[in-house]
């Protein structure tokens, strides 16, 4: 598995926890923090464009423009 994700022109990362025993990550290249949690591979990927879309949604929420890369 690569260790970046893409989604709706975002990055984030992909970061194994031995400790925790999941992945996390965050969204790369955008001052706000945003970060995502899983179990698998398919659990990473769900929790990012989550993530990425809840982040759009706040971002409109909010009336202010979302960052993009």
């Amino acid at each position: 598995m690569s260790t970046m994700l893409e989604y709706k022109g975002y990055l984030g990362s992909v970061e194994y926890s031995d400790e925790d025993g999941v992945l996390h990550g965050r969204l790369e290249f955008i001052r706000d923090l945003v970060t995502y949690e899983g179990k698998d591979a398919k659990g990473i990927k769900a929790a990012f464009q989550e993530a990425v879309d809840d982040y759009l949604e706040l971002c409109e929420a909010e009336g202010r423009k979302a960052e993009v890369r």
